[in-house]
């Protein structure tokens, strides 16, 4: 799923592709991606673009009059730019806005129709997508503090929860529990001060560090290839893999479509946490450290 560092790089190049711009045709190419009914998307054709804005892991784009298009790409939703000459046919494309110099199209790889488009008009209706989340790029360590020990949940749930933190997913809270050596499955009432200053000075390094590794990657060109995987990560991904610290294998805890990926050695003191599906059949032989995995 894409998360804040993929979705700004989609907001910035968007600015620079149709900011300024109106579509001549806004085209729903499967119906299930429009989650609503008013405005009409006819509205918008003809209508300025007066700018992109992310709002959580929604992509909004503003028009004229208070006209919002929110895009939603959940787990395989991706955004696609293609000139005048050139097409997306077949299942692939969901939904698309034609201008002079391009298309956008909306697109979502599967058979799972997760991703959506809602048109809506007025503050009001826009601001019933947010979450309420803090941002985490400029929060405080403070207000860090008071959302997480608010509710106590392990600090893997918290990271995720829109309704706690803007943006994140399971890829970033993978990377930024590991540069802060927190446990995934710790719980947010045990997080003394320390613990959160760490993971707010690493929360914002792992989110600035990707979104610029990103923007580098892009260019001035349109995302082709967003991914949750990258070579580059410390853990996610990466099971079985060598932590680039302290060189032990990267562990896994699964879960539904997820998998929590972490470094026992730098997070949890050695102890290999338990995977309930593993954990369940191996009972008593399941490995509880790292030696006893190495055994």
């Amino acid at each position: 799923m894409p998360e804040l560092p993929d979705v700004m790089i989609y907001v910035e190049r968007l600015e620079a592709t149709v900011v300024g711009q109106a579509p001549s045709a806004v085209r729903v190419h499967n119906p299930f991606v429009l989650r609503s009914v008013t405005p009409p998307l006819s509205a918008f054709e003809h209508r300025e673009i007066l700018g992109v804005r992310r709002l959580g892991k929604r992509i909004v784009l503003q028009f004229t009059e208070e006209f919002a298009l929110v895009v939603h790409l959940m787990i395989a939703g991706r955004l696609r730019w293609r000139p005048p000459d050139k097409r997306i046919a077949g299942k692939l494309a969901l939904a698309s806005l034609e201008f002079a110099h391009g298309t956008l199209y909306l697109t979502e790889a599967g058979t799972k129709r997760r991703a959506s488009l809602h048109a809506v008009q007025g503050v009001p209706s826009l601001q019933s997508f947010d979450r309420g989340g803090l941002e985490p790029l400029t929060c405080t360590v403070g207000e860090l503090a008071t959302v997480l020990r608010a509710e106590n949940h392990t600090i893997k749930r918290s990271l995720t929860d829109p309704r706690l933190l803007s943006g994140i997913g399971n890829a970033y809270s993978d990377e930024m529990l590991h540069a802060a050596q927190l446990s995934p499955m710790v719980l947010t009432s045990r997080l003394g001060d320390e613990d959160i200053a760490r993971l707010h000075a690493a929360m914002q390094h792992t989110l600035r560090t990707w979104t610029d590794r990103l923007r580098q990657e892009t260019g001035n060109g349109f995302p082709e290839t967003v991914t949750a995987f990258h070579d580059e990560m410390a853990v996610h991904g990466r099971f079985g893999k060598a932590c680039p610290v302290c060189a032990a294998p990267v562990q896994r805890i699964r879960y539904a479509d997820n998998e929590t990926n972490y470094c026992a050695r730098c997070q949890t003191g050695g102890r290999v946490l338990a995977d309930r599906a593993l954990s369940r059949l191996l009972k008593d032989d399941f490995p509880r450290t790292l030696d006893e995995l190495a055994d």
